[in-house]
């Protein structure tokens, strides 16, 4: 009986201390990521400029309506114009890791829009919120684009990776002006993606560790967490979506893309990329990949 006492004892012990730690530590993991410099970007042999793979670029700053300071690249398009596509990031990730993606879009005749979302790359923000406030950026961005007169537009497409993919399709349930949308590796809520990270990181299902944390992360940002819902937005949607998923992602489960494909309205199109984790889906499916996104924003956008 002691023996019982004692184990049950330390038992408390141990979640008492993990609750208080994640209640100090959970909110600033969640809602402050790290940011990945250029040198991070350097080291994986990663262009960090346009300049560096010639793509003529003008840098913006855009405000929102918060008056949160966004650190922007524009890349404009050989006439004639196909359309326009916004790039949109990962999580600690930053407009860098899209130059790629803008090269192989200029070369086809879009223009290009990056940006660091809030909290990341070179832009202001105290707070990630996940798409919350961010999805109103993407609407102040299209806002500054269509303000220049200087611009062809075209229609105006939106593709985002991860963190990125989750914002562009809230954004798309919000602003009528965006034609289309290809989410890559998508989270389905913030919930379950929380959740999937609390058990990677402590390796403990407890969902009211999960709730303390999201609950003093909404009174700490001023969000609502319910209301980071990827899921609930396709169900708004009705212009073109592609959902695009690594099937050994190891970071987000690729059963969200295909929970957000099946609520989603048509037109849609899944595309799974097998044996590709998070951050490989380019590299493993190739020309094929490429291929796809040209011609999914070439016929939806020109």
């Amino acid at each position: 009986m002691t023996l019982f006492f004692a184990l049950s004892a330390t038992l408390i012990l141990f979640i008492l201390g993990v609750t208080i730690i994640l209640f100090i530590v959970g909110p600033t993991i969640l809602l402050q990521p790290r940011k990945r410099t250029a040198e991070f970007y350097r080291k994986l042999g990663q262009p960090v400029l346009p300049s560096e793979v010639d793509l003529p670029c003008e840098e913006i700053d855009v405000i929102t309506d918060g008056g949160v300071k966004l650190n922007c690249w524009l890349i404009k398009a050989s006439p004639p114009t196909r359309g326009t596509v916004i790039y949109l990031h990962g999580v600690a990730d930053a407009k860098i890791d899209g130059i790629r993606f803008a090269k192989l879009m200029h070369d086809n005749s879009f223009n290009i829009f990056l940006y660091d979302a809030r909290r990341h790359g070179n832009s202001d923000g105290t707070f990630c919120t996940y798409g919350y406030f961010e999805k109103h950026d993407v609407t102040r961005i299209i806002d500054y684009l269509t303000s220049r007169a200087d611009l062809v537009l075209g229609k105006i497409g939106l593709f985002g990776t991860s963190m990125g993919a989750a914002v562009a399709l809230q954004a798309a349930s919000i602003d009528k002006r965006i034609a289309a949308v290809i989410a890559e590796n998508s989270f389905a809520t913030l919930r379950s993606i929380f959740d999937d990270y609390q058990k990677r990181l402590i390796q403990l299902p407890f969902h009211y560790l999960r709730n303390l944390v999201i609950k003093r992360s909404e009174l700490m940002a001023n969000f609502k967490a319910n209301d980071v819902s990827p899921l609930d937005a396709v169900r708004d949607i009705h212009i073109p979506l592609l959902f695009i998923y690594a099937s050994n992602d190891q970071l987000i489960k690729y059963q969200y893309s295909i929970m957000l494909y099946e609520q989603a309205n048509v037109p849609k199109e899944l595309f799974p990329i097998e044996n590709a984790m998070h951050h490989d889906t380019w590299n493993v499916a190739g020309k094929v990949y490429e291929k796809k996104l040209v011609e999914f924003f070439g016929k939806n956008l020109q």
